[in-house]
């Protein structure tokens, strides 16, 4: 006789979590394990990692989903190490080594130079390894069949990079870039400027937009953890958008904000702004240049 799984008891829990994502460990089976410790009827992620990468993965719980997509936009940072003289299919260590080459003795300054010629805006050609679809297919999938296809070239920025540690056949870095950034593209490029080749050996994202990673939260510290100490870890469902201008809803109106209707305002033209009844946020809201509070995104932590 089977024996069944007793079903968990979900529930309503809005927040946002900032997971520090392990090693080899997906970033959706990383939403799961927190969103069953957590019991959460709801929950998302803002940006995958690689299981082949750590750190900062901002989980999004209940009502907390509906800004996780400002997260996704945001700038990220990363500290990442070069492996010098071997190029992989993948850009990682994941792939088959596909040439390796002697690498010129380095110095700070022959370094710096490369650098320098990567800051700021620049373009960036996607990875046959990587999510992005060709008719429907993602590239991942074409590119283990040995199938190379023709990808157009990104614009990315580059905001800061700067080189933290070197060996004779390793550089270390941080890097603060736009959303779209594929840092093992990054990795490469920098090994062919330095006429060697380069993949990553490691990746730890540090900071998603205004979010910085705390190193204890790990999935083993929540396990740790009374359901009562791990909601006291939950960020507010608005801290996402937590930058925002606040206004305070017109007196009589939080009912009618939160069924998604219009009110006069006597507040400047904005595009977005955090609406407050009280000390309590009820979601992200327009005003017009009628001076009309226009709901956008309407926060429901009551049910």
């Amino acid at each position: 006789m089977s024996v069944q799984k007793k079903k968990i008891a979900r529930r309503h829990v809005h927040g946002v979590f900032l997971l520090n994502k392990p090693l080899e460990i997906s970033s959706n089976a990383a939403l799961q394990k927190v969103r069953w410790l957590f019991r959460a009827e709801k929950a998302g992620h803002t940006g995958a990692l690689d299981p082949l990468a750590t750190g900062l993965l901002p989980i999004c719980l209940g009502e907390a989903t509906k800004f996780s997509h400002y997260l996704l936009e945001s700038a990220k940072r990363y500290q990442t190490t070069l492996k010098l003289g071997e190029t992989t299919a993948t850009g990682d260590v994941e792939g088959d080594v596909l040439h390796r080459r002697s690498v010129p003795e380095l110095t700070e300054e022959k370094i710096e130079q490369v650098l320098a010629t990567f800051r700021g805006h620049t373009q960036q050609i996607p990875p046959m390894y990587s999510a992005l679809k060709k008719q429907g297919r993602p590239l991942y999938e074409l590119a283990r069949q040995g199938i190379t296809v023709e990808r157009e070239p990104r614009p990315v920025f580059i905001k800061h990079l700067q080189l933290l540690a070197w060996t004779e056949n390793s550089i270390t870095l941080d890097v603060v870039c736009s959303k779209g950034t594929y840092i093992r593209v990054l990795g490469e490029d920098i090994g062919e400027a330095l006429g060697c080749g380069a993949h990553l050996s490691a990746l730890h994202r540090t900071a998603t937009g205004h979010f910085h990673i705390i190193p204890e939260y790990t999935i083993e510290y929540l396990e740790s953890l009374t359901e009562q100490q791990r909601d006291e870890l939950l960020l507010p469902a608005f801290e996402a958008v937590s930058y925002l201008p606040q206004v305070q809803v017109p007196e009589g109106r939080a009912s009618y904000f939160c069924n998604g209707l219009e009110s006069n305002i006597d507040a400047e033209e904005a595009e977005k702004v955090l609406v407050f009844d009280g000390e309590n946020c009820l979601g992200l809201a327009e005003i017009t240049d009628k001076k009309r509070l226009v709901p956008k995104r309407v926060l429901n932590l009551n049910k």
